[in-house]
């Protein structure tokens, strides 16, 4: 048996070690290492500082930058598929909208969708009533100011008649001269009348006094009547006498009433005034007639657009009303859609806007042939492409094309989708022409927005942003390619250099500058760049 633990010896198993003596001298550093320490943290003290100033005593420009845009393109025979895409067919230039001109309700719809129509034939017609009532009642109204303008016509050819003729002023006239001859005449023969008279007295007197000395001869009558003719002789010598001052008061008066009378005859005041009064008011009354013609006018082009007629020869594509619909016509409060009755195109004319993703974007050109293909068909057709439109799709990263149907068949109208395909043209035949023993080879085409490239000393160049988000004047050589907007670099950039697009006015080499962000306007208008 083993013994217990607590009754072991373990000091047998002991062993001595010699005894360690403390060291006189320790390990002490050199000063000039604690110096060199000490001035490596005060560089990088001052180093951190600086570089804090400077971001506030020297801010960085903000900027906006956008990627260059890069396409590759394999050289190609002409007439061959340089790529393919989806698109659908429009009208060219565009929709044509069949607008009702008036406000009513929609009597009957005289046409279907897809049915063929010629220019100015009837597509439905509105409830012409009250359109009606209004023409007769400016026909009336217009017959009223006719009646006017002959009564107004009339006035004023009777105020010329009399302004040319005024024999009403010519008649008192000649009666003021007449009776001032007379008195003129009266006031000659006054002396003589007077002479007569005197003479008349004087025998009257003689014979008076002979008549009275033969009393006993005469009888009492005689003597009398002798008497009674020597007191008439004696008043006639007095009226005689007295007459001569009330002519000449007379013939004063009659010679300012012939003198008024002659000026207002010369003058004609009243005559013209009344001709010019009937004139102004005839040119009333000929404005009412002007006006009311209008309102006859305006009443039967009412009357007329209440039958809405096709504005072009062609084909009605939709449908957007029934009978019993009320359309606004050209209120002001009526929107767009409120007035249209039907949408048509012209069958002649269609084309196919095409979605065209950017990395094939650089190989479309105008004028370019492409195949359109459609279920509808049973052949493709022929198609040319008119130009680049400035909208671009960022989810689908396309951009879109529009491209011209030559002769469009019978079986296709808009809003059918189809297959484009872009054929090679002449310019890419000549290339491979000269690589006629070579195998075809991708290019990579760099292309930048126009606007971007700058000019100095006769040449260009752009702002880019470098790995260490400092600017650098960038020195280009410019192709010969370009695709709207976008110019082709033929040397100095690269497929991952980003351009400045704003802010590089003040902007000097090497400036250290903040992104903010890709520049919308040409990131919406060019798309982003495939590398």
């Amino acid at each position: 048996m083993h013994p217990p633990a607590s009754q072991l010896d373990l000091s047998s198993f002991a062993t001595e070690r010699p005894a360690t003596k403390p060291s006189k001298s320790t390990y002490r550093k050199p000063r000039w290492l604690s110096w060199m320490f000490a001035a490596f943290l005060i560089l990088v003290l001052i180093t951190i500082l600086g570089i804090g100033l400077e971001s506030i005593l020297f801010p960085p420009h903000s900027v906006t930058v956008v990627p260059v845009v890069t396409s590759s393109s394999v050289v190609q025979d002409e007439g061959s598929i340089l790529f393919q895409a989806a698109g659908w067919i429009e009208p060219r230039p565009s929709l044509v909208n069949v607008a009702a001109m008036v406000e009513g309700v929609v009597e009957q719809v005289l046409v279907v969708e897809g049915q063929n129509v010629e220019a100015n034939e009837a597509i439905a017609r509105l409830v012409d009533a009250d359109a009606k009532l209004a023409l007769r009642q400016a026909n009336a109204t217009l017959r009223l100011k006719n009646s006017e303008l002959e009564s107004r016509e009339a006035e004023w050819k009777a105020a010329k008649l009399r302004f040319e003729n005024p024999v009403h002023l010519q008649a008192p006239l000649a009666e003021a001269q007449s009776l001032l001859a007379k008195s003129e005449t009266d006031l000659a023969k006054l002396p003589f009348q007077l002479q007569i008279a005197e003479a008349q007295l004087q025998f009257a007197e003689e014979s008076l006094e002979g008549k009275e000395s033969a009393k006993g001869a005469v009888s009492g009558r005689v003597v009398s009547q002798a008497r009674n003719d020597r007191l008439s002789s004696f008043a006639t010598v007095q009226e005689l006498r007295q007459r001569k001052p009330l002519l000449e008061v007379e013939i004063n008066a009659l010679r300012s009433r012939v003198d008024a009378l002659s000026k207002q005859l010369s003058l004609l005041i009243d005559e013209n005034r009344q001709v010019e009064d009937s004139a102004a008011r005839r040119t009333a009354a000929a404005a009412s007639v002007d006006e009311a013609e209008i309102a006859v006018e305006h009443a039967e082009l009412r009357l007329g657009r209440t039958n809405i007629l096709s504005p072009i020869p062609g084909r009605v594509l939709r449908v957007l009303v029934q009978p019993g619909s009320r359309v606004m016509g050209l209120e002001v409060t009526g929107s767009q859609s409120s007035s249209t009755v039907a949408s048509m195109y012209d069958p002649n004319k269609l084309q196919v806007r095409v979605d065209v993703r950017l990395e094939d974007f650089a190989r479309v050109a105008p004028g370019q042939p492409v195949l359109i293909e459609t279920v509808s068909l049973r052949a493709p057709i022929l198609g040319t492409v008119l130009l680049p439109t400035s909208s671009a799709n960022i989810q689908k990263n396309t951009i879109e094309v529009k491209v011209a149907i030559d002769e469009p068949p019978v079986g296709i109208r808009p809003e059918m989708l189809v297959s484009a395909s872009f054929l090679a043209i002449a310019s890419e035949s000549n290339a491979s022409e000269s690589n006629a023993n070579k195998s075809k080879s991708e290019k990579l085409t760099i292309l930048v927005p126009r606007e971007l490239v700058l000019s100095r000393d006769g040449g260009s160049y752009v702002w880019i942003v470098d790995t260490a988000n400092r600017a650098i004047r960038r020195p280009i050589e410019l192709g010969s390619t370009s695709n709207g907007n976008l110019v082709e670099a033929r040397s100095g950039l690269f497929p991952t250099d980003r351009l400045i697009a704003s802010g590089y006015d003040s902007l000097r080499e090497n400036a250290k500058v903040f992104v903010r962000g890709e520049h919308e306007t040409l990131g919406v208008n060019q798309g982003k760049p495939v590398n």
